[in-house]
């Protein structure tokens, strides 16, 4: 690129229509000249060839995306992880903010992605390390999406749970039970005190436990433990599948019992959830396998925050999300930066639901809570319920029993000498999370 090229790719936010762009905030490494790199990132993602030969045109000022922001720090030991075919010369570690204009490609999140997270981002010159940290979407763009159907207070409408983390539990085992069996667990769970008994993300609708066999049995559980209760539960049935059997599987889900659907976001694809959500009638539930293939390097990728962000605008009244705990292998602050993107203002977008999870039992619940700052969260234990020593009853008592000695600001410890399941909870799983 020519030094004018470079510069017409760079623009100040007070000269821009800020409801014309998104903002996205990119760290990379590069060779070369930083504000080159930075302006070959914004054409290849936007306006790569900006005129026809011979022609007296430049799209650039309505198509081009540009740099509002960028910092650059020499990294004299090079790149910071080796990439075979990266090309050679001095090293810089940048930040920067781009303005992208969305009229490129319109409220259509594959073309957003193709955009921002397409061959035209990795496979910039001079740039083998790049990650998008953050999006950030105008209300022009948002007003084109139904974002959550119910929400955190559609959920705690249905639920009548205020004031206090919404309790879920995976029935485990996960994989091998038929549905009586396995119904039998949510059933037991829902006594204790869960709100939420749900399929585990991989468990489909399969043979030996079909979705209808399956749904029709939790259903019928949930209707005895409310009763039994007096309060309401959700059974979530796992109908991730081929896109074109979504709308079909919500229906039978419907029918049978479920009240409540989850579906693996990535696997399945944010379009296809974004369909289904135009035709839901309950609340649908995140999962996140395939996030971490795109996350876990600090260096390289997608922060989960964008993942986040964009399965709320999917349409999914609660994001489930690698939780805190080094099983999980997520820092701390990156779990709570997808905690805020479903929590904080997004224009016209309902609040969903964050649901962090990882090996939790009633020993870990205060140190969510703590972490988090708010009661608006799910917790999701699995063998912290379902692996409790006295049961899925017990298992879920337990986390009761924490939450009742949180609230009434007594120690866990202290509450646990006088409430047996807690106690046991705390002696199986104390050494987890």
């Amino acid at each position: 690129m020519t030094p004018d090229d470079i510069a017409d790719f760079y623009a100040r936010r007070a000269d821009l229509n800020a409801e014309d762009y998104l903002e996205l905030d990119f760290d990379f490494e590069c060779a070369g000249d930083p504000r080159e790199a930075a302006a070959h990132l914004c054409s290849e993602q936007s306006t790569a060839q900006w005129r026809r030969v011979g022609i007296d045109e430049d799209f650039r000022p309505r198509f081009a995306a540009k740099v509002l922001e960028l910092h650059a720090e020499p990294r004299p030991s090079g790149f910071s992880i080796p990439v075979e075919c990266a090309v050679r010369g001095a090293v810089h570690a940048c930040s920067v903010t781009i303005a992208h204009p969305h009229g490129n490609f319109g409220p259509r999140i594959p073309n957003l992605l193709s955009a921002v997270c397409g061959e035209g981002v990795f496979f910039s010159p001079g740039i083998p390390l790049i990650r998008l940290q953050d999006i950030r979407f105008p209300d022009s763009f948002l007003a084109a999406f139904q974002g959550p159907q119910f929400g955190i207070a559609g959920l705690r409408d249905r639920l009548q749970a205020q004031g206090r983390p919404i309790f879920f539990g995976v029935i485990k085992p996960n994989i091998g039970l038929p549905a009586a069996p396995f119904a039998e667990l949510g059933y037991q769970s829902w006594l204790g005190g869960l709100d939420i008994a749900k399929d585990d993300e991989m468990l489909a609708d399969i043979p030996w436990c079909p979705l209808t066999e399956r749904a029709a049995a939790l259903g019928e559980a949930r209707l005895r433990a409310e009763r039994e209760t007096g309060v309401p539960k959700i059974y979530l049935a796992n109908i991730t599948d081929e896109v074109d059997r979504l709308v079909e599987l919500h229906d039978l889900a419907i029918e049978k019992g479920a009240n409540a659907l989850l579906v693996n976001a990535m696997p399945v694809g944010l379009s296809g959830v974004r369909m289904l959500r135009r035709h839901a009638r309950v609340p649908l539930i995140a999962h996140f396998p395939f996030i971490a293939a795109f996350s876990r390097l600090a260096g390289y990728g997608i922060h989960s925050r964008v993942l986040t962000r964009l399965q709320r605008l999917a349409g999914f009244d609660s994001v489930i999300m690698p939780g805190f705990g080094g099983r999980m292998m997520t820092p701390e602050n990156e779990v709570l930066d997808c905690v805020r993107a479903c929590l904080e203002p997004m224009g016209p977008i309902k609040p969903c639901l964050p649901v962090p999870g990882g090996s939790d039992s009633a020993a870990t619940l205060e140190g969510v809570y703590r972490k988090i700052g708010t009661p608006d969260f799910g917790f999701v234990p699995g063998r912290g319920v379902f692996g409790h020593p006295m049961g899925p009853a017990g298992g879920a008592a337990s986390i009761r029993q924490a939450w009742d000695a949180i609230s009434q600001g007594i120690s866990i410890a202290s509450y646990a000498a006088t409430h047996t399941e807690l106690r046991v909870a705390l002696e199986a799983f104390g050494g987890r999370g």
